[in-house]
């Protein structure tokens, strides 16, 4: 069986891993080939998960780089289709809920193969967020749909699509997670005299956080606010690292500490051990909530709503003072009792290299 894995930003590369990794265990039934179509290109934001990750060096990296969502979905198609046609696979597999997923279930279909989408079903309701188009339209395109929870069975099945396409398998981030946790190490807050449980982690990089200079103000208040209380730790994004620069929002309290984006085993580290974790990100609350690390979401809504069901996740406001107000009471807060949802066990990737298998 041949299959092609498509990926194209940080967040993809987490999720292909232990597949890619599960489908070595069978060279008898699978042939894969990796596309990097260069969402992300950054070497900060790129070819180090492909180390840490121990994922093979792609076969193809169609080098698209930034641009207008218009534009770099343009370009994926363009660049990806004749890929396509010279490899002719019987599965394209595509993650998450990027641009190049989308495009790239695109060009697929309108050319007669098989589409298999690894994190489907997922919904915030919030069709000004460009992830969820993407998302709406690859699990529509899709003849697989590997679902992480129940209620992402749901949603598919309100939208109609057929119960045999659909598989809940788990959360595969997790796989990587577990996998990776114990050969994660982090000496950054040794670097800042920074200690385990006594500092704030941050990440932040969504448009409606960080392209308007109100908003990002507003965080950027509550966050020197909070650090009269305890450090935060923010390793920047280049996208919010542009924005600061733009509006004059450079940090003036030391206690806030900005440092350059790590790789995936530092940063794993750093969550283990943080008192709190502040992020726009579908993966890390996630990820937090396997941790057991209470996590607030500076957002209005969530396509993950398993992980404030079940986990640690709480959403939050983008203004000063509901951040400043959640982080208190999450810190005096005590963590309560680890739960998980189903599923995520560290098996996700068998389960669905089974399902392949099967087909």
């Amino acid at each position: 069986m041949r299959i092609l894995h498509i990926v194209g930003a940080r967040p993809n590369f987490m999720k292909v891993a232990p597949i890619m990794r599960e489908m070595f265990r069978h060279p008898k039934d699978f042939h894969q080939l990796l596309v990097h179509t260069g969402q992300h290109y950054a070497p900060q934001m790129s070819q180090v998960f492909f180390q840490e990750l121990d994922l093979p060096q792609p076969d193809v990296n169609l080098n698209v780089g930034s641009g207008t969502h218009a534009w770099q979905t343009a370009q994926i198609m363009m660049r990806f289709e004749p890929v396509l046609l010279d490899y002719r696979p019987d599965w394209v597999v595509v993650y998450g809920d990027v641009n190049s997923t989308l495009a790239c279930s695109l060009v697929s279909t309108k050319l007669g193969f098989q589409v298999a989408h690894v994190e489907a079903g997922l919904r915030s309701f919030d069709r000004s967020m460009p992830e969820e188009i993407n998302r709406i339209l690859t699990d529509h395109l899709s003849d697989l749909l590997f679902t992480p929870s129940k209620d992402a069975d749901q949603n598919l099945k309100r939208e109609g699509i057929a119960g045999n396409k659909v598989h809940l398998v788990g959360n595969v981030m997790i796989d990587t997670l577990v996998h990776l946790l114990p050969k994660s190490q982090s000496y950054w807050y040794q670097l800042v005299n920074l200690y385990p449980r006594e500092y704030i982690l941050v990440t932040l990089h969504r448009p409606a956080n960080v392209d308007d200079g109100a908003t990002l103000a507003e965080i950027m208040s509550a966050l020197e606010t909070i650090c009269d209380e305890i450090p935060v730790l923010f390793p920047i994004h280049p996208r919010t690292k542009e924005r600061l620069n733009e509006f004059g929002l450079q940090p003036k309290n030391p206690r806030l500490y900005i440092i350059e984006p790590l790789g995936y085993l530092d940063f794993l580290a750093l969550q283990e051990h943080a008192v709190l974790v502040l992020t726009d990100s579908g993966g890390i609350q996630e990820e937090t909530t396997y941790l057991g690390v209470p996590c607030l979401t500076a957002r209005p809504n969530t396509e993950r709503p398993v992980t404030i069901s079940i986990g640690t996740n709480q959403l939050v406001e983008s203004e000063q003072t509901a951040l400043v107000q959640a982080m208190q009471a999450r810190l005096s807060g005590s963590r309560g009792k680890k739960k998980m949802p189903p599923l995520w066990d560290g098996h996700t990737a068998g389960r669905i290299v089974k399902v392949f298998r099967q087909h």
